[in-house]
């Protein structure tokens, strides 16, 4: 019996053209990650105690960006695809395609946290606690454009809800990156602010950093379950 199989909706990767100019859904998942961060952070500064100015908040987000974008472009190319980009070293800065690495936009945010605290003498904890609530948010965006983009898709399955990827062959898969999209973005969006609320995250700086790292990790290794293992890393 041919399981039910759910069409995939293929949506055009490019939002706008205007021209030679194109706005992909992948640059509108980041920049309103971005954007909704930073409106988070601004409404968590403001109440008691006050971690930061509404300036500096600003300040911090050009950082912020500039570590999840340029640490996320340079990790993919060197740990998915270092031969094609030797090859083709002009394609690393064509961001609009979409290829972003998680874990060189981790480095970058890091990087970007230690540098923005000694240049203001805060507390790094306390800026990566503020990261730790705004990260599911750009998690969840970012899983979508890659459902989107139809890329990262889910292993073979027979389950009701699978779908037959544009490039990812004949057999209908998981869409694994809507499971992501939920546990990296919603549940772990809805596990961080219950501990800020319920532990007074704000008086305990690494806290909330550390239920982040713990609760992505989790949330990483039940989506790994179910994505297809990437075959340009050997898997």
């Amino acid at each position: 019996m041919t399981p039910l199989v759910i069409p995939y909706p293929e949506i055009d990767p490019v939002l706008i053209q205007l021209g030679p100019l194109a706005i992909r859904w992948y640059a509108l998942a980041y920049i309103t990650g971005l954007v909704i961060g930073w409106q988070v952070m601004r409404r968590v500064c403001e109440q008691p105690p006050k971690l930061l100015t509404a300036l500096k908040i600003d300040d911090f987000l050009l950082w912020a960006a500039l570590g999840v974008i340029l640490g996320g472009r340079l990790g993919y190319v060197l740990f998915y695809k270092p031969g094609f980009y030797i090859e083709h070293p002009l394609a690393a800065l064509t961001l609009w395609e979409g290829g972003m690495s998680f874990h060189g936009g981790l480095l970058g945010v890091i990087a970007a946290i230690l540098l923005f605290a000694i240049r203001n003498k805060v507390d790094p904890f306390m800026l990566s606690d503020l990261v730790a609530i705004v990260a599911p948010i750009g998690l969840f965006f970012g899983r979508l454009a890659n459902f989107i983009n139809g890329e990262l898709w889910g292993r073979i399955s027979d389950v009701p809800w699978a779908m037959v990827f544009p490039r990812g062959g004949p057999l209908p898969r998981h869409p694994s990156q809507l499971y992501q999209a939920f546990f990296e973005g919603v549940l772990l969006t809805l596990i961080v602010v219950a501990v800020w609320k319920l532990t007074d995250g704000r008086r305990r700086p690494g806290l909330l950093t550390g239920v982040f790292c713990a609760g992505y990790g989790v949330a990483r290794i039940v989506g790994e379950i179910f994505r297809e293992p990437d075959a340009h890393l050997g898997f």
